[in-house]
């Protein structure tokens, strides 16, 4: 039986993308944990403490100097991922990286590390979880066969999170459903009333995503602080709508239910987990490229995708406007005081809607 090949990886971050990482490189036999790094010493300490053997420093070009990886977890806040990808891919020798979501705090930045990770020719991932997980797995291969005829509609709603922290996983595997086609446009509405910050980040209190790809499949997510989700479907409810019928699921779920031709009353299939995590699986993924010098960039790309969507959302809500693709090439028009809804007073311009 021929022996797999090890290879040495590094993580950059000991929050919790970066451990969703370590444990996966600990538990996988594909992988040697050489090193970690993080800022803060508080974290070090524990870090040293729980992987005695495993290098630690306070500073990744330092721990890139001392210790040269085969492959970097880049698994950091979003604006520091840009520096961090580019200062990996510059100064060591990799066979390949993974950055965790979003892959940058803009479009422009996550393309850029993707553009540069693309002239090296080496394996990349983003590790969105719902593309490797057993229940998501199955639904996407259903749907890419037809089995729910031509996919229509996907609706999302989530509870207690936002646009950027947990919708991009969503918007991501929307992306995936659609086999990677080019978005049209997307529109986004946002309330700010209650100031609410996550991870880092300002988010919304309540929102509601719309965005449709350019042969017109459409996505819907509400997200936000108290949303009416569907009270059969416990989690982050995901529906998707074909021509033909229909798979609804939770969106971390170990099931879901599919109304079609072959199953015209409803059926509940149970798919159960895998016994690695998404993080081990998506490694391992990147491990076989290695491997086999074949290289696919559809989960950076489908990352990329789905971060246009989260950024353009937000442009949407900021300037009252829909937000056409590519995202990082768009303009925003000039702020003026039309308000819908209200009397037309006869002045200030406009256009007639009843001659269009």
């Amino acid at each position: 039986m021929k022996s797999e090949k090890r290879f040495t990886v590094s993580v950059i971050g000991g929050g919790k993308g970066g451990n969703l990482s370590i444990k996966a490189l600990i538990n996988s036999s594909r992988f040697i944990l050489k090193a970690i790094a993080d800022l803060n010493p508080v974290v070090c300490k524990t870090l040293k403490d729980s992987y005695p053997g495993v290098k630690i420093f306070t500073d990744y070009l330092e721990m890139f100097n001392v210790c040269p990886t085969d492959i970097v977890c880049v698994s950091t806040f979003p604006s520091s991922h840009e520096k961090i990808a580019i200062d990996a891919l510059t100064m060591l020798p990799l066979k390949g990286i993974l950055v965790e979501k979003p892959l940058g705090n803009s479009v422009a930045s996550g393309r850029k590390i993707l553009e540069l990770v693309k002239k090296k020719n080496i394996p990349m991932t983003v590790p969105h979880g719902m593309l490797q997980q057993k229940s998501t797995v199955e639904i996407l291969k259903r749907v890419k066969a037809g089995e729910i005829g031509k996919l229509k509609l996907v609706e999302i709603q989530c509870l207690k999170w936002d646009i950027i922290n947990a919708g991009i996983h969503w918007l991501n595997y929307f992306v995936n459903l659609t086999n990677l086609e080019k978005m049209s446009y997307v529109m986004a509405i946002c309330d700010s009333s209650t100031c609410t910050y996550r991870d880092g980040m300002q988010v919304e209190t309540i929102g509601v995503v719309y965005a449709q790809t350019k042969s017109g499949i459409r996505v819907v997510m509400n997200t936000g602080d108290d949303i009416l989700t569907d009270p059969d479907v416990p989690g982050t409810p995901y529906r998707i709508v074909g021509s033909r019928g229909l798979i609804v699921f939770s969106s971390w779920g170990g099931s879901y239910y599919i109304l079609n031709s072959e199953n015209p009353s409803g059926t509940v299939v149970k798919t159960g987990y895998y016994k690695e995590s998404p993080h081990q699986r998506h490694l391992e993924v990147m491990a076989e490229m290695i491997d086999s010098g074949s290289v696919n960039y559809d989960v950076p790309e489908s990352s990329l995708i789905a971060l246009g969507l989260v950024e353009g959302a937000y442009i949407s809500n900021r300037y009252r406007c829909k937000v056409t693709f590519p995202v990082d090439s768009f303009t925003p028009p000039s702020f003026n005081n039309w308000d819908p809804g209200m009397p037309y007073s006869g002045i200030g311009g406009g256009r007639d809607g009843s001659k269009l």
